[in-house]
């Protein structure tokens, strides 16, 4: 007798438009996302309401930064035809889901939530600023966090292994959940570990849109040239006639890494003695990041230039997303005997 086909892993990640992604965003995000949506039902959101938590004093960028977030997961080949594109904004289950969660949920839990504590430190300096910057909506990003995956049951949520502890808190929610309403109606989300390597901005420090460090996928040629040649080398080396460590080059030697893997040894041994300058080795890798990139960029463009097309797909994400949701909240109303009125 054959065994029935098993049952399709759902996926669920999502990203804040806080502005265009960076390399760093390709190689530790989206390389996994155009991976997990051949092999999983995948929803991919773009969390707006997560950027109020923060940016509710500057919200004038926000739908902008939606329509370039969804630039560059088009760009990169997340497909809409496979995967669930979506903003978050667009689907208001996720947002009653998140209401119902809170009822649930203990205060103590929050408040030692290592996310919402790291954020606390990262708006504010001591206590006093933080009873200012710390609003209510932040305090519930926990929970909020938590409904995105919730709304579409998924199984799986990508993170790297030092963010596996965030899983913990959805976790305990679906246990006390499904424990005070007598149910299994929602799977425990398991992380779905991912290569999440560790891209260096130009400056040395990792690379980030708050560092100002950063190549953006949509940088044109000559702007990530003029970038790389800004960035940290070998600091031990002061002339171009003294030899190299390639161990001791912050930022260009990793990237060969990864666009150059192919001359590394090359690389080295020019390098290592002295055949080859920083700044002339900087304009090799910016070439090789500009070759790797330039599909991703043209299709970018190429985009850009139909905006009403980009709209028509975030429209049509949306819509299988709140089809999705709208399953789910019927099934949380029954189970908490809330009587449908609509």
């Amino acid at each position: 007798m054959s065994q029935p086909a098993a049952k399709i892993q759902r996926i669920m990640s999502g990203m804040r438009p806080t502005g265009r992604l960076h390399l760093g965003h390709y190689f530790g995000a989206l390389l996994n996302w155009l991976e997990f949506q051949d092999k999983y039902e995948s929803y991919f959101s773009i969390v707006d309401w997560h950027a109020l938590t923060t940016k509710y004093q500057n919200t004038g960028e926000i739908a902008g930064n939606i329509h370039e977030i969804a630039l560059d997961w088009l760009s990169t080949g997340i497909n809409p035809e496979i995967a669930t594109i979506y903003v978050q904004s667009a689907v208001p289950e996720i947002a009653e889901l998140h209401l119902l969660l809170s009822m649930i949920t203990p205060q103590n839990w929050v408040e030692r939530e290592p996310t919402l504590k790291d954020m606390v430190k990262m708006l504010a300096a001591d206590e006093a600023e933080a009873k200012e910057k710390v609003t209510y909506g932040l305090l519930g990003y926990p929970v909020l966090m938590t409904s995105d995956i919730l709304t579409f049951r998924a199984n799986l949520v990508p993170v790297g292994k030092d963010q596996a502890s965030h899983l913990e808190f959805a976790r305990d929610t679906v246990r006390r959940f499904n424990h005070i309403f007598n149910t299994d109606f929602f799977p425990e989300p398991q992380p779905k570990f991912t290569s999440t390597p560790l891209l260096k901005g130009v400056d040395g420090q990792k690379m980030g849109k708050s560092y100002n460090n950063d190549i953006k996928l949509a940088d044109s040629e000559a702007d990530t040239i003029k970038k790389v040649k800004q960035a940290i080398t070998d600091r031990t080396r002061i002339a171009k006639a003294d030899p190299g460590h390639t161990d001791l080059c912050e930022v260009p030697w990793p990237l060969y890494q990864i666009f150059g893997s192919n001359i590394t040894e090359q690389v080295k041994t020019e390098c290592e003695s002295a055949q080859i300058g920083c700044v002339d080795c900087k304009t090799r890798l910016a070439g090789l990041i500009n070759d790797f990139m330039r599909p991703i960029r043209e299709k970018r463009e190429t985009l850009a230039q139909d905006p009403e097309r980009v709209r028509k797909i975030l429209e049509h994400g949306n819509n299988k997303a709140r089809k999705t949701a709208q399953e789910t909240l019927n099934g949380v109303r029954d189970l908490m005997g809330l009587t449908r009125w609509v």
